[in-house]
């Protein structure tokens, strides 16, 4: 089964000049050693594309489950030298951990609930539409 990241991981995003980092925490053990083998600098590099300039390094921090990769002219400059409208580059979390692995089913299983964003359709359809 194909799951996204963000169902098996927690991530957080930084910055330094031109160059971001994004870190993965995986849940557990298993799902550790899974997104070792799955998610490589150079699979980081394709799911980014043209977006992220430079190269893309990753580091093991397997004593926190963790996964951290730097890449490097993400940012378009950085700071205040970048046009982007995320030149902190926190966004890129987000969009890496939509990266999807194939999963075996038993850690399928422990995939993240979904969160019920019903309230928010709800409130949404009763605003007038332009």
């Amino acid at each position: 089964m194909r799951l996204a990241l963000r169902e098996l991981c927690g991530y957080r995003a930084g910055d330094k000049g031109d160059t971001a980092d994004v870190a993965l925490f995986a849940d557990d053990d298993d799902v550790y050693a899974l997104v070792v083998r799955e998610v490589t600098a150079a699979r980081v590099k394709a799911h980014f594309g043209s977006m992220v300039l430079g190269g893309v390094e990753r580091y093991e921090a397997p004593n926190v489950r963790a996964l951290n990769f730097v890449m490097r002219g993400a940012l378009g400059g950085g700071g205040p030298r970048s046009l982007r409208a995320d030149n902190l580059g926190k966004t890129l979390g987000g969009a890496l951990v939509r990266l999807e692995i194939e999963v075996p089913d038993k850690l399928a299983a422990r995939r993240r609930p979904r969160p019920d964003v019903a309230w928010a359709d709800a409130i949404l359809a009763t605003l007038p539409r332009r």
